[in-house]
């Protein structure tokens, strides 16, 4: 024996016995989840709301991983500027369920330069994270890539647990820099020497982010 729980605008709380073996949760009528021996499932068209899931989660259970986001980009990007700039499809949005999630972020970006120094940094909106510590004028970055060979491309990786403390969307993205003037360049998935011949590489990046519950 088991009981439809109705909410009804007409009757108030109406309760009904079936032999389903299931408890059956209604507004007016309209299924809104069952709950039987295996959890409960929402009816179709259903979702539960993600209000309902802030707040503090019981003890032992923090640490689930709730949803995750990834770009992936295979095509070519390249830049002189000296000022950071955004690199063109490497970026992601997440909207975090509550203020307390915590967001793993896992980048990977190929780099190639023209033979300087070049630069690329994480960043939270308009936020640089995961850089280093002030000091002097010293550009304070993620990764750092000294002068490469024309066709090396250099794959550099990073792991960052963020605390946005939000529940707004967050876009996490890739910026790369060449410090220096002149007819220097930062390549992104190719290296300087781009000819049409096998020892010269075309690679991928990408950016994952996790959120992770407190």
């Amino acid at each position: 024996m088991s009981v439809n729980i109705n909410a009804s605008t007409t009757n108030g709380l109406v309760l009904t016995s079936d032999t389903s073996g299931e408890i059956k949760l209604q507004a007016n009528g309209a299924d809104i989840a069952t709950v039987d021996s295996s959890g409960i499932t929402m009816a179709s068209g259903k979702t539960l709301p993600a209000s309902a899931l802030t707040g503090s989660l019981p003890a032992g259970m923090g640490g689930k991983i709730l949803q995750v986001v990834q770009d992936t980009k295979t095509d070519t990007f390249s830049t002189s500027s000296q000022a950071f700039v955004d690199v063109t499809g490497l970026s992601v949005n997440i909207t975090p369920s509550s203020t307390s999630s915590k967001i793993l972020v896992m980048v990977s970006i190929a780099l190639g330069n023209n033979g300087t120094h070049s630069d690329a940094r994480l960043m939270r909106d308009s936020t640089a994270i995961a850089i280093g510590d002030a000091s002097s004028s010293r550009t304070r970055s993620t990764f750092h890539l000294s002068s490469v060979s024309n066709t090396d491309i250099p794959t550099p990786s990073m792991t960052w647990l963020d605390s946005p403390a939000t529940t707004s969307a967050v876009t996490y993205k890739m910026q790369v820099a060449v410090p220096y003037s002149g007819s220097y360049v930062i390549y992104v998935n190719r290296g300087a020497d781009d000819s049409d011949a096998g020892y010269a590489g075309r690679l991928v990046s990408t950016i994952t982010v996790m959120e992770v519950a407190a």
